[in-house]
């Protein structure tokens, strides 16, 4: 928001950042000086020009903020990652059907129940 000097100061500290390829995890505003990081909620504020990130009962620069913060996040979202999650659980198992063991699916059919290609006398 063009109004928001909050967003402003941190947008500007973003575009001129010089190691932007750090810059893995975005700042998604909510509402004026509160913004999402990753899965964190943070509040931000501008006090002499610099940005302030609070955390817990106190505050820290943005930088050290970042430093801190970016690989927590980025840790938690290689583990909600579902595609990953999901590739690596087909790679395991072309894996293991390659070696010659054959994994059972983890959603079997109930007892009783006929796969769909079989017909059931009534």
């Amino acid at each position: 928001m063009k109004e928001d000097a909050i967003d402003r100061k941190l947008a500007e500290f973003i575009n001129n950042y010089p190691e932007r390829s750090k810059l893995k995890i975005m700042f998604m505003r909510e509402s004026e000086g509160v913004y999402q990081f990753g899965t964190k909620r943070v509040m931000v504020k501008v006090e002499k020009d610099n940005i302030k990130i609070r955390v817990g009962g106190g505050f820290l620069s943005i930088d050290e903020f970042l430093d801190q913060y970016t690989p927590v996040e980025l840790e938690k979202l290689e583990r909600k990652d579902p595609v990953k999650r999901f590739s690596e659980k087909v790679a395991v198992q072309k894996t293991i059907v390659a070696a010659g063991v054959r994994e059972a699916s983890p959603v079997g059919r109930s007892p009783g129940r006929s796969s769909p290609g079989r017909k059931t006398a009534v």
